[in-house]
């Protein structure tokens, strides 16, 4: 029996060796790895973008560079295979960025969350960035709404903690993290990740910190751990190349 693995991140992507292309990071190509796999059967889920098809024609060719078999799932204008066979006929699934809300709501309506979790049971690398990292938690921040962060409570659970994205980039996201984790809105204990920052989950436990490229595990960008102790709010920085206590 496989391990599931979750990848959740505030990255992924490199630039590319042309203007609007893009290349795997070090922690996707790390990912494709843990597969085991020579060719890597991988499929991409761009709901919460709306399945636009640029954005579908540059991970084609970032993870066609990287020789994977590549395949997708799209939900618009409807379900382009059976979630369940797609998803767990697959060694890597990555989720894009965009709206986590209409996300959970559209994979709800078409039975994508149920498929999801059995992939994740049957072994299958679950992995995305910045809503392709938030769904897999209970909840965390989200711009969903607007231009002014809300939080979103209704995620996959697969992983029992809350979720941060984009740590660094964007000045509401750590205050806002810290008052729900605080008041009880979001799990007690949560993680985050800066931009080009990952963390890997085995099973259920947050493990090591991993990054695009290269980083400083003392100055760069980071991952964190959140948590409500004895009524207060508490950070733990953990560097890119660390494992989590």
């Amino acid at each position: 029996m496989k391990t599931p693995r979750i990848l959740a991140t505030s990255g992924g992507y490199v630039a590319g060796p042309v203007q609007l292309s893009a290349r795997l990071g070090s922690m996707l190509l790390d990912a494709l790895t843990l597969t085991g796999k020579i060719r890597p059967r991988v499929c991409l889920v761009l709901t919460a973008s709306g399945d636009p098809s640029n954005y579908y024609a540059m991970s084609y060719e970032a993870f066609n560079a990287a020789g994977c078999d590549v395949t997708e799932l799209k939900l618009f204008p409807q379900p382009s295979a059976d979630p369940t066979e797609r998803l767990c006929g697959s060694d890597l699934v990555w989720v894009g960025g965009g709206s986590v809300a209409n996300l959970l709501a559209l994979w709800r309506l078409h039975g994508v969350d149920d498929a999801m979790r059995e992939a994740w049971e049957k072994g299958v690398i679950l992995g995305g960035v910045s809503a392709g990292s938030l769904c897999w938690h209970v909840g965390g921040t989200t711009d969903s709404f607007g231009p002014e962060l809300r939080p979103v409570t209704n995620g996959l659970a697969l992983l029992p903690y809350a979720n941060g994205v984009h740590y660094d980039s964007e000045a509401q996201r750590r205050p806002l993290l810290h008052e729900l984790v605080g008041n009880g809105v979001l799990a007690s204990v949560a993680y985050a990740t800066d931009d080009h920052v990952g963390i890997w989950y085995e099973g259920t436990e947050a493990t090591s910190v991993v990054a695009d490229s290269s980083l400083d595990p003392a100055t760069g960008p980071a991952a964190y751990k959140v948590e409500l102790v004895d009524g207060q709010i508490r950070e733990t920085r953990c560097g890119v190349g660390s494992n989590f206590a």
